[in-house]
Protein backbone atom coordinates (compact mmCIF):
# COMPACT_ATOMS: atom_id res chain seq x y z
CA UNK A 1 0.00 0.00 0.00
CA UNK A 2 1.68 3.39 -0.79
CA UNK A 3 2.27 5.00 2.46
CA UNK A 4 2.05 8.63 3.37
CA UNK A 5 5.02 9.51 1.51
CA UNK A 6 3.82 8.42 -1.98
CA UNK A 7 0.26 10.46 -1.02
CA UNK A 8 2.05 13.62 -0.47
CA UNK A 9 3.96 13.55 -3.65
CA UNK A 10 0.61 12.57 -5.45
CA UNK A 11 -1.40 15.54 -3.64
CA UNK A 12 1.50 18.15 -4.71
CA UNK A 13 1.10 16.67 -8.61
CA UNK A 14 -2.96 16.82 -8.29
CA UNK A 15 -2.49 20.57 -6.96
CA UNK A 16 -0.03 21.85 -9.19
CA UNK A 17 -2.11 20.49 -12.06
CA UNK A 18 -5.55 21.24 -10.56
CA UNK A 19 -5.82 24.14 -8.10
CA UNK A 20 -6.87 27.49 -9.40
CA UNK A 21 -8.35 25.91 -12.66
CA UNK A 22 -11.72 25.36 -13.79
CA UNK A 23 -12.89 22.22 -14.80
CA UNK A 24 -13.98 21.30 -17.88
CA UNK A 25 -14.74 17.67 -17.90
CA UNK A 26 -15.71 15.47 -14.96
CA UNK A 27 -16.33 12.01 -14.96
CA UNK A 28 -16.73 10.32 -12.06
CA UNK A 29 -17.46 6.29 -13.03
CA UNK A 30 -18.83 4.73 -9.71
CA UNK A 31 -22.82 4.12 -10.32
CA UNK A 32 -23.62 6.12 -6.99
CA UNK A 33 -22.17 9.31 -8.27
CA UNK A 34 -22.28 8.71 -12.17
CA UNK A 35 -24.86 11.68 -12.75
CA UNK A 36 -22.88 14.14 -10.70
CA UNK A 37 -21.34 16.56 -12.71
CA UNK A 38 -18.54 18.91 -11.59
CA UNK A 39 -17.58 20.82 -14.86
CA UNK A 40 -17.45 24.78 -14.34
CA UNK A 41 -16.32 24.64 -10.78
CA UNK A 42 -12.82 25.79 -10.06
CA UNK A 43 -10.94 23.39 -7.67
CA UNK A 44 -9.33 24.92 -4.38
CA UNK A 45 -6.57 22.66 -3.23
CA UNK A 46 -6.00 18.71 -2.87
CA UNK A 47 -4.48 18.07 0.36
CA UNK A 48 -3.48 15.08 1.64
CA UNK A 49 -4.58 13.67 5.17
CA UNK A 50 -2.38 9.62 6.15
CA UNK A 51 -3.45 7.88 2.92
CA UNK A 52 -6.58 9.80 2.63
CA UNK A 53 -6.38 12.60 -0.52
CA UNK A 54 -8.92 15.46 -0.31
CA UNK A 55 -9.62 17.30 -3.72
CA UNK A 56 -11.94 20.55 -2.36
CA UNK A 57 -13.95 21.85 -5.18
CA UNK A 58 -15.35 25.29 -5.13
CA UNK A 59 -19.58 24.79 -4.14
CA UNK A 60 -18.59 23.31 -0.45
CA UNK A 61 -17.80 20.17 -2.24
CA UNK A 62 -14.83 17.57 -1.57
CA UNK A 63 -13.52 14.23 -3.67
CA UNK A 64 -12.04 12.02 -1.10
CA UNK A 65 -10.39 8.76 -2.42
CA UNK A 66 -7.46 6.25 -1.24
CA UNK A 67 -5.37 4.33 -3.25
CA UNK A 68 -5.01 1.29 -1.14
CA UNK A 69 -3.01 -1.41 -2.97
CA UNK A 70 -3.53 -0.63 -5.96
CA UNK A 71 -4.77 2.85 -6.67
CA UNK A 72 -3.41 5.48 -8.88
CA UNK A 73 -3.37 9.05 -9.89
CA UNK A 74 -1.47 10.04 -13.33
CA UNK A 75 -1.25 13.44 -15.00
CA UNK A 76 -1.61 13.93 -18.50
CA UNK A 77 -1.52 16.99 -20.79
CA UNK A 78 -4.52 17.48 -23.08
CA UNK A 79 -3.67 15.72 -26.25
CA UNK A 80 -1.40 13.58 -25.18
CA UNK A 81 -1.76 9.57 -24.80
CA UNK A 82 -2.90 8.32 -21.44
CA UNK A 83 -0.30 5.61 -20.58
CA UNK A 84 0.96 3.80 -17.93
CA UNK A 85 -1.32 4.04 -15.54
CA UNK A 86 -3.80 0.54 -16.65
CA UNK A 87 -6.50 0.31 -18.67
CA UNK A 88 -9.15 2.25 -19.94
CA UNK A 89 -11.70 0.42 -17.59
CA UNK A 90 -9.74 0.57 -14.75
CA UNK A 91 -10.73 4.25 -14.70
CA UNK A 92 -12.25 5.57 -12.00
CA UNK A 93 -12.60 9.18 -11.81
CA UNK A 94 -11.34 11.61 -15.15
CA UNK A 95 -11.14 16.05 -14.07
CA UNK A 96 -10.28 17.59 -17.08
CA UNK A 97 -8.83 21.71 -17.10
CA UNK A 98 -8.09 23.47 -20.25
CA UNK A 99 -4.82 22.28 -20.46
CA UNK A 100 -3.96 19.27 -17.81
CA UNK A 101 -6.48 15.76 -16.91
CA UNK A 102 -6.07 14.21 -13.99
CA UNK A 103 -6.97 10.37 -14.08
CA UNK A 104 -7.43 8.40 -11.18
CA UNK A 105 -6.72 4.58 -11.54
CA UNK A 106 -8.41 1.57 -9.85
CA UNK A 107 -9.80 3.58 -6.90
CA UNK A 108 -11.36 1.34 -4.17
CA UNK A 109 -12.73 4.37 -2.33
CA UNK A 110 -13.98 7.37 -3.94
CA UNK A 111 -16.68 9.18 -2.49
CA UNK A 112 -18.12 12.99 -3.02
CA UNK A 113 -19.20 14.44 -0.16
CA UNK A 114 -19.25 18.19 1.44
CA UNK A 115 -16.49 19.55 3.00
CA UNK A 116 -18.05 20.34 6.36
CA UNK A 117 -18.35 16.35 6.66
CA UNK A 118 -14.53 15.46 5.95
CA UNK A 119 -14.49 14.82 9.26
CA UNK A 120 -16.38 11.57 9.01
CA UNK A 121 -13.64 10.14 6.85
CA UNK A 122 -10.45 11.51 8.10
CA UNK A 123 -11.27 12.37 11.54
CA UNK A 124 -10.27 9.76 13.11
CA UNK A 125 -6.66 9.58 12.47
CA UNK A 126 -4.24 10.53 14.69
CA UNK A 127 -1.14 12.88 14.00
CA UNK A 128 -0.15 13.38 10.35
CA UNK A 129 3.53 12.81 9.62
CA UNK A 130 3.71 15.44 7.03
CA UNK A 131 0.85 17.70 7.90
CA UNK A 132 0.77 20.67 9.80
CA UNK A 133 -0.67 19.42 12.31
CA UNK A 134 1.61 16.71 13.41
CA UNK A 135 2.53 16.55 17.36
CA UNK A 136 5.02 14.46 18.27
CA UNK A 137 4.21 13.75 21.96
CA UNK A 138 0.87 13.09 20.93
CA UNK A 139 2.01 10.52 18.61
CA UNK A 140 4.22 8.30 20.97
CA UNK A 141 1.43 9.13 23.76
CA UNK A 142 -1.01 7.38 21.80
CA UNK A 143 1.66 4.46 20.73
CA UNK A 144 1.73 3.78 24.47
CA UNK A 145 -1.11 4.02 25.25
CA UNK A 146 -1.65 -0.02 25.59
CA UNK A 147 2.16 -0.65 26.43
CA UNK A 148 1.26 -4.64 25.88
CA UNK A 149 0.01 -3.90 22.06
CA UNK A 150 2.95 -5.53 19.64
CA UNK A 151 4.90 -2.43 18.34
CA UNK A 152 4.16 -3.14 14.42
CA UNK A 153 0.53 -3.41 15.55
CA UNK A 154 0.33 -0.17 16.82
CA UNK A 155 2.80 1.58 14.01
CA UNK A 156 0.45 0.41 11.67
CA UNK A 157 -2.94 1.84 13.56
CA UNK A 158 -3.46 4.99 11.46
CA UNK A 159 -5.39 6.26 15.10
CA UNK A 160 -2.41 6.78 16.75
CA UNK A 161 -0.40 8.78 13.79
CA UNK A 162 -1.00 8.43 9.95
CA UNK A 163 0.87 7.60 7.54
CA UNK A 164 3.16 4.54 8.31
CA UNK A 165 3.02 2.02 6.34
CA UNK A 166 4.84 -1.57 6.37
CA UNK A 167 8.08 -0.08 4.59
CA UNK A 168 8.30 2.38 7.50
CA UNK A 169 7.07 0.02 10.43
CA UNK A 170 9.96 -2.01 9.59
CA UNK A 171 12.36 0.58 9.64
CA UNK A 172 11.27 2.23 12.78
CA UNK A 173 11.31 -1.42 14.33
CA UNK A 174 14.80 -1.72 12.94
CA UNK A 175 16.49 1.80 14.31
CA UNK A 176 14.75 0.85 17.65
CA UNK A 177 16.23 -2.38 17.98
CA UNK A 178 12.98 -3.93 18.44
CA UNK A 179 10.71 -6.70 16.56
CA UNK A 180 7.20 -5.70 15.13
CA UNK A 181 5.79 -8.17 17.29
CA UNK A 182 7.91 -6.89 20.79
CA UNK A 183 5.26 -5.11 23.20
CA UNK A 184 5.02 -0.91 22.48
CA UNK A 185 6.59 0.06 25.76
CA UNK A 186 9.84 -2.37 24.94
CA UNK A 187 11.72 0.40 23.21
CA UNK A 188 9.75 3.83 23.06
CA UNK A 189 11.74 6.25 20.89
CA UNK A 190 12.77 8.55 23.69
CA UNK A 191 14.54 5.80 25.59
CA UNK A 192 17.00 5.04 22.67
CA UNK A 193 19.37 7.46 21.60
CA UNK A 194 18.78 9.12 18.36
CA UNK A 195 21.84 7.01 16.88
CA UNK A 196 24.00 4.29 17.76
CA UNK A 197 27.39 5.56 20.16
CA UNK A 198 30.63 5.38 18.39
CA UNK A 199 33.21 3.27 19.34
CA UNK A 200 35.61 6.25 20.57
CA UNK A 201 32.60 7.02 23.06
CA UNK A 202 32.44 3.35 24.71
CA UNK A 203 35.19 4.35 27.06
CA UNK A 204 35.50 7.28 29.77
CA UNK A 205 37.93 7.67 31.92
CA UNK A 206 36.14 8.06 35.41
CA UNK A 207 37.80 10.15 38.74
CA UNK A 208 40.62 7.87 39.04
CA UNK A 209 41.87 6.67 36.22
CA UNK A 210 44.25 8.06 34.04
CA UNK A 211 43.12 10.64 31.06
CA UNK A 212 44.75 8.33 28.71
CA UNK A 213 42.81 5.83 26.50
CA UNK A 214 43.83 2.57 27.42
CA UNK A 215 45.91 0.66 24.94
CA UNK A 216 44.28 -0.80 21.88
CA UNK A 217 44.41 -4.77 22.38
CA UNK A 218 46.65 -6.65 20.43
CA UNK A 219 46.08 -8.34 17.18
CA UNK A 220 45.07 -11.51 17.14
CA UNK A 221 47.27 -14.34 16.11
CA UNK A 222 47.26 -15.07 12.58
CA UNK A 223 45.18 -17.91 12.20
CA UNK A 224 46.58 -21.83 10.70
CA UNK A 225 46.42 -22.29 7.16
CA UNK A 226 43.71 -24.97 6.30
CA UNK A 227 45.77 -26.50 3.44
CA UNK A 228 49.98 -26.92 4.06
CA UNK A 229 51.26 -24.19 2.00
CA UNK A 230 53.67 -26.85 0.60
CA UNK A 231 52.38 -29.75 -1.85
CA UNK A 232 53.18 -33.23 0.01
CA UNK A 233 54.18 -36.02 -2.24
CA UNK A 234 51.91 -39.00 -2.39
CA UNK A 235 51.74 -41.90 -4.06
CA UNK A 236 50.09 -42.77 -6.95
CA UNK A 237 46.26 -43.65 -7.39
CA UNK A 238 45.79 -46.71 -9.84
CA UNK A 239 43.70 -45.91 -12.92
CA UNK A 240 40.48 -47.86 -12.46
CA UNK A 241 39.08 -48.28 -16.06
CA UNK A 242 35.38 -48.57 -16.60
CA UNK A 243 34.62 -51.52 -18.27
CA UNK A 244 33.49 -51.35 -21.86
CA UNK A 245 29.41 -52.24 -22.40
CA UNK A 246 29.04 -54.72 -25.00
CA UNK A 247 26.97 -53.47 -27.73
CA UNK A 248 23.57 -55.40 -28.35
CA UNK A 249 23.41 -57.65 -31.04
CA UNK A 250 21.70 -56.27 -34.22
CA UNK A 251 18.14 -56.71 -35.06
CA UNK A 252 16.83 -59.60 -37.00
CA UNK A 253 13.43 -58.31 -37.53
CA UNK A 254 11.88 -55.27 -39.35
CA UNK A 255 10.10 -53.77 -36.05
CA UNK A 256 12.17 -50.90 -34.60
CA UNK A 257 11.33 -52.98 -31.13
CA UNK A 258 11.56 -56.91 -32.23
CA UNK A 259 9.17 -59.35 -32.60
CA UNK A 260 5.60 -58.47 -31.13
CA UNK A 261 5.09 -59.90 -27.85
CA UNK A 262 8.76 -59.44 -27.08
CA UNK A 263 10.41 -57.55 -24.28
CA UNK A 264 12.10 -54.26 -25.72
CA UNK A 265 15.87 -54.61 -25.92
CA UNK A 266 17.19 -51.61 -24.13
CA UNK A 267 14.17 -51.65 -21.96
CA UNK A 268 13.55 -55.06 -20.77
CA UNK A 269 10.24 -54.28 -18.85
CA UNK A 270 8.30 -52.88 -21.40
CA UNK A 271 6.94 -55.60 -23.54
CA UNK A 272 5.63 -55.22 -27.47
CA UNK A 273 2.03 -55.70 -28.17
CA UNK A 274 1.18 -57.57 -30.79
CA UNK A 275 0.00 -55.28 -33.39
CA UNK A 276 -2.71 -55.28 -36.58
CA UNK A 277 -1.70 -56.72 -39.77
CA UNK A 278 1.28 -58.55 -37.94
CA UNK A 279 0.39 -62.25 -39.47
CA UNK A 280 4.30 -63.41 -38.76
CA UNK A 281 7.68 -62.15 -37.71
CA UNK A 282 9.29 -60.85 -40.45
CA UNK A 283 6.61 -58.69 -42.58
CA UNK A 284 5.24 -55.02 -42.22
CA UNK A 285 1.80 -53.68 -41.06
CA UNK A 286 -0.96 -53.95 -43.62
CA UNK A 287 -1.78 -50.32 -45.59
CA UNK A 288 -5.08 -50.59 -44.79
CA UNK A 289 -4.57 -51.16 -40.95
CA UNK A 290 -1.63 -48.44 -40.18
CA UNK A 291 -3.89 -45.32 -40.31
CA UNK A 292 -4.79 -45.78 -36.64
CA UNK A 293 -1.47 -45.23 -35.54
CA UNK A 294 -0.41 -42.18 -37.52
Amino acid sequence: MPEGDTVWQTAKRLDTALAGKVLTRSDLRVPKYATADLTGRTVLDVTPRGKHLLTRIEGGLTLHSHLRMDGTWRVYANGRRWSGGGLAHQIRVILGTADLTAVGYRLPVLELLRTPDEDRVVGHLGPDLLGPDWNPELALANLLADPARPLGEALLDQRNLAGIGNIYKSELCFLLGATPGSPSAHSPPTARPSSPPSPSDSWKPTANAPSARPPAPSQPPPRPALRPTAPQASAPRPLRLRPRTPPLPPLRHPHPHGRPGRRLPRAPHVLVPHLPGRTGSGHHRTPQNSAPYD
